[in-house]
C-alpha cells in the first residue's frame, strides 16, 4: 500500500505525523527485507540454472556420441544430431533467460535497494537528530526564568534556530519519503515485468523451434512403428533358425572346412590350428592361421596384423608328422624353415594338408615366372597390407598419440585434467584437450606451439621430445608454487575465461614457478656439469669406430671428380647415397673395379672430443643452467632453466661465446638439439672461431644433427675463422655421410632458386634420402656415428 505524507502535516510535527512517520518506517524496513529475500532467492534460482545447464549439456554432448557411434545406422545417427541441436538450442534460450533474470531482478532490485532505500535510512537519521534537538531547545526555553533576560533570550534564539532547522530537514525526510513511495511501485514492477517478457520470450522460441521438429518426430513415429514390427519379425525368424541349427548333428562337422580359390575375401581357407614355439620349451600355442594371397599366415587376435609364416607357398612342402608325441600334426617346410603345426582331429589334419598342397599348385599355376621369386623376400615374418607385402607405418594419427600418451601423467589435460587429451604444445612437451589447446594458440608461438596428436605427421625426434618430457615434469616446474599460492587449478566444464586465466598466469606470467636461491642454483650447475663429465667418461670405454667407407667411384672417374662439384640430376644424387650412406665397406669385386681413394696407408686414431672443463664462472645464471643441461642431455633441467627465464640463445662469455645449442651438440644428443630448435635456437649463431651448430656437428661427426640443422635452415656456406665451411671439414674427415647430405643439400638449393622465387617442394630426392637420415638418426643411430672426428691438426 502506498503512504503518502502530507508536507503540511509534517510543519505542525503532529502525534498523527509522527504515527505516519513510524508506519512509513516500518514499511521501508518491512520492503527492504522482503527485497533482500527476494534479490537472494534470485540468485539461487540463476545459480541452480546454471548447474542445471551444465548437466544438460553433458547430457546433449553424450547425445552427440551416441550418432557418432552410430554412423553406421542412417537414421540414428540424423536424428540424433538433429534433436541434440535442438536441445542445445534450448541451452542457449535458458541462458539468456537466466541472463535476464540477473539484469531484471538481482541487478536492478539490488540498486533499487542500496540506492533509494539507503538514502531513506541517511534522511531518517538527519530527522532523527534534529527532532532530539528541537526538543532539547523546548525544553531549554520552558526552564529559562524570567527574571534572567540574557537567558531567555539564549533560549529563544536557539529554539528559534532549531524550528527553523528542523522544518528544513523534515520537508526533505518527507520528500524523500513520497519519492520512495512513488519509486518502489515502478521500480517493483519494472523488474518483473522485464523478468515474465524473458520467460514470454524463451517459451516463443522453444514453441517455435519444436514446431519446426514437429514433422522429423511425426515421420519418425512412424518410422518407430515400422521398426517395432520388423524387430519382432526378425525376432521369430532367428528363433526359427536358431531351433532349426539346435536340431542339427555336429558329430561330423569338422569336415566342412573346404579350400576356396575363389573365395570373395582372398582367403582360400582358414581355421584354429596349434603352432608349436622355436624356443626351446617348444611350447604349443593355439592361432588362427589362413592361406591368403600365396602365403600361411597366422593372428593372435583379429585386430593383430597377420604375421607370415610362408612367403611363398611354391616353395615349401607339407607332410605328416607321426614320430611326436603329439596327435594329428603336420609340417610346412620351406627352404629355410619349418612349421610344426597340429589340427583337433584327423579330418581337418586331411583337410589343411590338402589345402596346402592344392595352394601350392594354384600358385604355380597363376604366377609361373621365375621374376616373382627374386622379387621375395626372405624374410620370414612380418606385417601385411592386403597385398601380403611387407610396409612401414609412418608416425601418425594413433601411432604417436599412443607414444605420448604411454608417459606417465600425458592420459590428462595438462592444464585443466581433461581425459583423452588429442592435442599437444611440442615446445612444453605436454599433451592438452581441445579448449586448452586453443588457449595456447592465442598465446602466440613464442610461449606454445600446437600440434594434433591425431592429425598431423611427428618426426621422430619431435616425437622423442615430448617422451622425455610429459605433463607431470613440466607441472612440476610450472606449478611448483601453486598450492602455495592458494590458486585453484582449473576442472573440465570450467568457464573458458578461467582456464584462459590460469594458463596465462602459468605461461606466460610465470607465477607458479618457483625461482631457485644463488645457492641452489650453483649447486644445480656444478651437478649438471659433473653429469656432463660422467656421460664424457663413459663415451670413452666404447668401442673404436672402425674407419670410414672408400667411396665407390664408377669406372673411368677420377677421384678428384668425385670429391668436387654438384651431382645435377637426382640419380647422381641417389648414387652418391648408395656409394656412402648405405655402404659400410666394398667386397673384393668392387675394390677390384675401383680404384682407391689416396688415403694415409695407416690413419691416425681418431681425435677424441675437447675435454669440455667446468670453471668457477663470475655469476650463476638461469642462462648458465641451460647450457650445462642441454651438455648433459637433460631435457627437464632445462625446461626448468627456460622457465626461470633463460635466454635460449645465451652466449657463454667465458668459453668462447657458445651458445646451449653448440653444447648440446657437443652432448652428442638429437633430442637436446631439436627441443632447443622448437624453443626458437638460433641454427646460425656463432661462437668466438666463428663456428656454428652446423660446424660443429660436422668436427664431431654427427650426422643425425647435421641433418636436423638443414632441415632447419642451417648457413652451409658460413666460413669459420680459418675459413672453412662444413663441406670443407666433412671432406677433410672423410666422413662420406655428411659431405652427402651437404652436398644434396646445396644441389637442392640451387635447383629451388633455377625453379623460381615461388618454388617450394625442391628436389623429391633429396627429400626421400633426408627422410632416411632422418628416421636412422633416432631409431638406430649407431650406424651413423661411425666415421671418426675431424682433426684440425690431420693434413
Amino acid at each position: 500500500m502506498k503512504i503518502t505524507v502530507d508536507f503540511e502535516e509534517c510543519l505542525k510535527d503532529s502525534p498523527r505525523f509522527r504515527a505516519t512517520i513510524e508506519e512509513v518506517e516500518g514499511d521501508v524496513c518491512e520492503l527492504e527485507s522482503k527485497l533482500d529475500k527476494l534479490v537472494k532467492l534470485c540468485i539461487g534460482m540463476i545459480d541452480a540454472g546454471k548447474a542445471y545447464n551444465a548437466a544438460n549439456k553433458q547430457f546433449v554432448n553424450g547425445i552427440r556420441e551416441l550418432a557418432q557411434q552410430s554412423t553406421k545406422d542412417e537414421v540414428i545417427e540424423s536424428s540424433l544430431t538433429k534433436f541434440a541441436e535442438s536441445l542445445q538450442e534450448m541451452i542457449n534460450y535458458h541462458t539468456i533467460l537466466f541472463d535476464q533474470a540477473q539484469r531484471s531482478i538481482k541487478t536492478q532490485l539490488q540498486t533499487f535497494v542500496k540506492d533509494d532505500i539507503r538514502k531513506f535510512k541517511e534522511a531518517k537519521k538527519h530527522f532523527d537528530k534534529v527532532s532530539e534537538e528541537k526538543e532539547g531547545a523546548l525544553i531549554k526555553n520552558a526552564q529559562a526564568p524570567r527574571n534572567k533576560q540574557h537567558e531567555v533570550e539564549e533560549a529563544t534564539n536557539i529554539l528559534t534556530a532549531t524550528r527553523k532547522c528542523f522544518r528544513h530537514i523534515v520537508l526533505d525526510y518527507v520528500l524523500q519519503i513520497n519519492v520512495l513511495q512513488s519509486k518502489r511501485r515502478s521500480e517493483i514492477l519494472k523488474s518483473m515485468l522485464s523478468f515474465m517478457y524473458a520467460h514470454l520470450t524463451f517459451f516463443h522460441q522453444g514453441y517455435d523451434l519444436f514446431s519446426e521438429l514437429q514433422p522429423l518426430m511425426k515421420q519418425l513415429g512412424g518410422q518407430l512403428d515400422q521398426l517395432v514390427v520388423d524387430a519382432a519379425k526378425e525376432k521369430r525368424d532367428m528363433e526359427q533358425k536358431h531351433s532349426t541349427i539346435q536340431q542339427k548333428d555336429f558329430s561330423n562337422d569338422d569336415t566342412k572346412l573346404e579350400y576356396n580359390v575363389d573365395a570373395d575375401n582372398g582367403i582360400a581357407m582358414e581355421g584354429y590350428l596349434f603352432k608349436r614355439a622355436s624356443n626351446a620349451f617348444k611350447t604349443w600355442n593355439r592361432r588362427w592361421f589362413s592361406i591368403q594371397n600365396n602365403q600361411l599366415v597366422y593372428q593372435k587376435k583379429f585386430k593383430d596384423n597377420p604375421t607370415v609364416v610362408v612367403e611363398d607357398l611354391r616353395l615349401c612342402t607339407v607332410k605328416h608328422c607321426e614320430d611326436i608325441e603329439r596327435r594329428f600334426c603336420f609340417e610346412v617346410v620351406s627352404p629355410t624353415k619349418s612349421c610344426m603345426l597340429q589340427a583337433d582331429s584327423e579330418k581337418l589334419r586331411q583337410a589343411w594338408i590338402k589345402a596346402v598342397q592344392n595352394s601350392i599348385a594354384t600358385a604355380f599355376r597363376d604366377k609361373g615366372d621365375e621374376g616373382e621369386l627374386d622379387r621375395k623376400s626372405s624374410t620370414s615374418t612380418g606385417s601385411l597390407d592386403s597385398g601380403g607385402e611387407l610396409k612401414e607405418k609412418p608416425i601418425k594419427g594413433e601411432s604417436a598419440l599412443q607414444k605420448v600418451l604411454a608417459i606417465p601423467g600425458n592420459t590428462c589435460c595438462c592444464d585443466c585434467g581433461q581425459p583423452d587429451p588429442r592435442w599437444a604444445s611440442i615446445n612444453l612437451g605436454i599433451t592438452l584437450c581441445i579448449q586448452c589447446s586453443g588457449i595456447h594458440r592465442s598465446l602466440g608461438v613464442h610461449f606454445s606451439k600446437v600440434r594434433s596428436l591425431t592429425l598431423d605427421s611427428w618426426e621422430p625426434e619431435l616425437l622423442k621430445v615430448m617422451c622425455e618430457l610429459g605433463n607431470g615434469a613440466i607441472n612440476q616446474i610450472y606449478e611448483a608454487r601453486r598450492e602455495e599460492l592458494g590458486s585453484r587449478k582449473p576442472q573440465p566444464g570450467d568457464p573458458r575465461h578461467e582456464v584462459e586465466a590460469y594458463i596465462k598466469a602459468k605461461y606466460v606470467d610465470r607465477r607458479f614457478v618457483r625461482r631457485p636461491t644463488d645457492e641452489e642454483l650453483r649447486n644445480k650447475v656444478v651437478a649438471l656439469s659433473k653429469q656432463e663429465k660422467r656421460l664424457s667418461s663413459s663415451s670413452e670405454h666404447l668401442p673404436p669406430r672402425p674407419p670410414p667407407p672408400t667411396p665407390k667411384l664408377r669406372p673411368g672417374q677420377s677421384v678428384k671428380s668425385a670429391d668436387s662439384g654438384i651431382q645435377n640430376s637426382a640419380d647422381g644424387s641417389r648414387e652418391m647415397l648408395a656409394n656412402t650412406a648405405s655402404t659400410n665397406s666394398l667386397t673384393d669385386a668392387d675394390a677390384a673395379e675401383s680404384p682407391p681413394m689416396p688415403m694415409p696407408a695407416t690413419l691416425p686414431p681418431a681425435s677424441p672430443c675437447k675435454e669440455i672443463v667446468f670453471y668457477e664462472p663470475k655469476e650463476y645464471s638461469s642462462g648458465l643452467q641451460l647450457y650445462w643441461a642441454a651438455c648433459a642431455r637433460s631435457l627437464p633441467d632445462m625446461a626448468e632453466a627456460l622457465a626461470h627465464g633463460a635466454e635460449v640463445n645465451w652466449v657463454n662469455t667465458e668459453d668462447d661465446k657458445k651458445t646451449p645449442l653448440i653444447m648440446a651438440v657437443q652432448g652428442g644428443s638429437l633430442v637436446t638439439c631439436e627441443f632447443l630448435l622448437q624453443n626458437a635456437a638460433n641454427v646460425n649463431q656463432q661462437d668466438a672461431q666463428g663456428r656454428g651448430p652446423l660446424h660443429h656437428a660436422t668436427m664431431l661427426g654427427h650426422t643425425g644433427q647435421v641433418c636436423l640443422f638443414l632441415k632447419r635452415g642451417a648457413n652451409q656456406n658460413a666460413a669459420d675463422i680459418d675459413e672453412k665451411t662444413p663441406l670443407t671439414i666433412a671432406v677433410d674427415a672423410a666422413n662420406a655421410d655428411i659431405v652427402t647430405l651437404l652436398r644434396l643439400a646445396k644441389m637442392n638449393e640451387e635447383m629451388r632458386e633455377a625453379e623460381g622465387p615461388y618454388s617450394q617442394s625442391g628436389d623429391e630426392t633429396y627429400q626421400d634420402i633426408f627422410q632416411d637420415f632422418t628416421h636412422m638418426a633416432s631409431n638406430d643411430p649407431d650406424k651413423l656415428n661411425r666415421y671418426q672426428q675431424y682433426d684440425p691438426q690431420r693434413p
